[in-house]
């Protein structure tokens, strides 16, 4: 019987790394340097590398081992190929067979924002539901989407993929992947800087927030608290697009429960309050009464969630 996992989460400047029983403790965590260069050709090997060194160290047999789960920042088919992953400098690759090459072991890969709402369900803030949305709202806007345990990943991987959804086709600017009217531009913390910015630029409105010379989603949020007016209205009409977003993914899979995470979701109730105070808006009864929570394993969810893949 299987005793252990490892839990790989790979990121653009470290690769995350866990050592977990086959129950889900995390015995052990640790990072390594996403070595990026030469269109990252050394990054499975170095994977490959502090896996070998880990069970040397720890004196376990490889028989011992139920495999290497790995998150990937990018899209992930159901047979472990990497549909090109920029981040990284990958082309289209066959990151569990190379990765089981090197390491003798069984591997599996996802999407990394799939693989940190597995992580959530497991052992986070979702603990306890099987059908479950995850948004993270950081520089940019990811998701993934659990039905009945298992991630919903679509035919090349792309499923979850939230931060590009559509919810104001009359928007001018760009998205960065060169869309417009996309999630990301609205919910992101580079996005509400950018309402905040808009909204400054068109009168002269007494704020705090003109006060900052590198205005921040978190001064924002910040002075919201303090019932800036501005602000608050600017946390409000972040909270309003999020949750047109939510209503529309929830009349596709009507999960039990989303989870916010990523780094805006350390603003705490305040964004919860404001995508709550939305999301029942124009939505079939049906789908109204949702739980709304936020994140809890933080930069960890990534590790737990790849661990899980290895348990069916």
């Amino acid at each position: 019987m299987s005793k252990y996992i490892f839990g790989i989460d790979i990121g653009g400047t470290t690769v995350k790394c866990g050592f977990f029983t086959a129950q889900g403790e995390l015995l052990e965590k640790w990072e390594i340097p996403t070595r990026r260069e030469n269109k990252g050709e050394n990054i499975l090997p170095d994977v490959a590398g502090t896996i070998r060194n880990k069970l040397e160290e720890r004196g376990v047999k490889k028989e011992e081992l139920a495999g290497v789960g790995v998150g990937i920042p990018g899209p992930v088919r159901s047979d472990g190929t990497v549909l090109k992953c920029a981040n990284l400098g990958w082309g289209i690759t066959r990151a569990n067979q190379i990765l089981e090459e090197l390491t003798g072991l069984p591997v599996r890969v996802a999407n990394d924002a799939n693989v940190a709402a597995l992580g959530e369900m497991w052992k986070g803030g979702a603990k306890g539901y099987e059908d479950v949305v995850m948004v993270t709202l950081g520089t940019g806007v990811g998701g993934g989407v659990i039905i009945g345990g298992r991630v919903v990943a679509g035919s090349n991987g792309a499923g979850g993929e939230i931060g590009h959804l559509i919810i104001n086709p009359d928007e001018t600017e760009l998205c960065g992947c060169g869309g417009h009217g996309h999630l990301e531009q609205y919910a992101s913390a580079t996005g509400i800087v950018r309402l905040a910015k808009k909204r400054l630029a068109e009168d002269d409105a007494p704020t705090e927030l003109r006060d900052f010379a590198e205005l921040t989603a978190k001064n924002i949020f910040d002075c919201a608290k303090e019932q800036d007016e501005v602000a608050c209205g600017l946390v409000d009409l972040l909270g309003s697009y999020l949750a047109a977003a939510l209503r529309h993914i929830a009349s596709v899979v009507d999960p039990q429960v989303f989870v916010i995470g990523g780094g805006v979701s350390k603003a705490g109730s305040i964004l919860l309050d404001a995508v709550e105070r939305h999301y029942g808006e124009n939505l079939l009864y049906a789908l109204k009464n949702k739980e709304f929570r936020l994140a809890q394993l933080g930069n960890d969810a990534g590790i737990y969630g790849s661990a899980r893949l290895l348990i069916d």
